[in-house]
């Protein structure tokens, strides 16, 4: 089943078609919008795709086994030929590189945003000379290689590595380890704006490194300079490091529940020649410690892994971002500031302000009310700003979906 397969069909070899109620520009076919399947059609094969009146929309990629059973790669009548994806390729790596201007400031950014790029299915982050996949969807598990291979001499790329999401057993119904080049090394030094951080390649999150938050750590390092930062959730150390090295604050301290990001973390403050404290805790308990202790800090950072990763999640995943922003605006001095980011793009921008301004009323000080029981009182907050994803993270205005990354800038009275 995870044999490759051709980017490029033979267009002579038989082609399998599903037919779907009503044409959308969506890249994303629910399964529920199949009417009917060439019982030809296997799990991964590229397939026409055509309205039940018999029109032919475009080709997409078929699993039956998921929810999301088409995802669409080229609409109109020809076919996803070698000409066409290496044009997606060379324009993705256009926008980067020539627009972005990215080479200028850092050597590690997405090259590839899946639907964000037309291309479905796939994630590729550049970290030096190496090209580093996630890959969502069976169909193009079965692309990667090759495209990887097509991609490389476009952005200088000598390595390779093919990892699945975390969760595409579960909605894709195939497993498969990291597929390695021959060489590739098992880590890079890469840099941003100057600022250098180690990448490792085996057990680490994602592709390796958010490259997604870049623009984020140097606006919040703006704000550092001569100020105490809490990093919360703080991974391999992006903000807390930038935050010293870039915003040149006074102390920093990082919290993150797992070993391996937080040694790592420390090898990238070395890497760097700054101190940082970096705590292993778990944020709510490390909190609730800071808060019975008295503790407070000029800049507050709150960047936790996804919380929301179906919709069976969206209530208890709402519920834990309330809780740990109402504790992270508990720590926060009066006039500091709280940066709080979300990544779970099924939690929407509206909802997530909404579920902030209710966690800042939950946040000032505690007061005794005449039964004897206590509440915390409303705490004043100004948003200043709403960033997301930095640019090589592009939005598909057909697929809205591809704006997953919320960041809400306040100041705290």
């Amino acid at each position: 089943m995870l044999a490759p397969k051709p980017l490029s069909p033979d267009p002579a070899s038989y082609l399998p078609a599903v037919w779907m109620k009503t044409a959308i520009r969506h890249p994303l076919l629910y399964r529920k919008r199949i009417t009917r399947a060439d019982p030809r059609a296997k799990p991964g094969d590229l397939v026409a795709v055509y309205q039940e009146e018999g029109d032919l929309i475009g080709y997409g990629l078929y699993n039956p086994r998921s929810e999301l059973a088409v995802r669409m790669i080229r609409y109109g009548d020809e076919l996803p030929d070698d000409p066409f994806w290496r044009a997606q390729l060379g324009a993705a790596v256009e926008l980067r590189r020539n627009l972005l201007r990215l080479d200028e400031v850092t050597d590690a950014y997405r090259v590839v945003h899946s639907e964000g790029d037309g291309l479905s299915g796939i994630v590729i982050d550049k970290y030096g000379d190496v090209l580093s996949a996630e890959v969502f969807s069976l169909g193009m598990y079965h692309r990667a290689q090759e495209l990887l291979e097509m991609l490389a001499p476009m952005c200088d790329a000598k390595h390779t590595l093919v990892q699945t999401a975390p969760m595409v057993l579960a909605q894709e119904g195939f497993s498969a380890d990291p597929t390695p080049s021959a060489e590739l090394p098992g880590q890079v030094t890469i840099q941003e704006f100057g600022t250098r951080f180690r990448v490792k390649f085996v057990g680490g999150h994602k592709t390796g490194f958010f490259c997604d938050q870049r623009d984020n750590r140097r606006q919040l390092a703006s704000f550092c300079r001569g100020r105490s930062v809490l990093d919360l959730c703080c991974y391999t150390g992006g903000f807390s490091v930038q935050a010293k090295v870039l915003g040149e604050a006074a102390e920093v301290t990082g919290v993150d529940l797992d070993e391996n990001p937080l040694e790592l973390a420390r090898e990238n403050a070395n890497l760097n020649q700054v101190r940082i404290k970096f705590v292993q805790a778990d944020a709510f308990a490390y909190m609730r410690d800071m808060l019975r202790g008295g503790n407070k800090f000029d800049v507050v950072v709150l960047d936790p892994p996804k919380l929301i990763r179906s919709r069976a999640e969206i209530e208890e995943g709402t519920r834990k971002h309330f809780d740990l922003n109402r504790l992270a605006m508990q720590l926060v001095a009066p006039g500091g500031m709280l940066l709080s980011c979300t990544c779970s793009g099924l939690l929407p921008e509206s909802e997530f302000l909404r579920l902030l301004y209710a966690a800042g009323r939950q946040a000032g000080p505690q007061i005794t009310l005449a039964d004897g029981t206590t509440r915390n009182t409303e705490r004043t907050m100004q948003l200043l700003a709403r960033t997301g994803a930095s640019a090589d993270h592009p939005v598909a205005t057909n697929c809205l979906e591809t704006e997953y990354l919320n960041a809400a800038w306040m100041r705290l009275a």
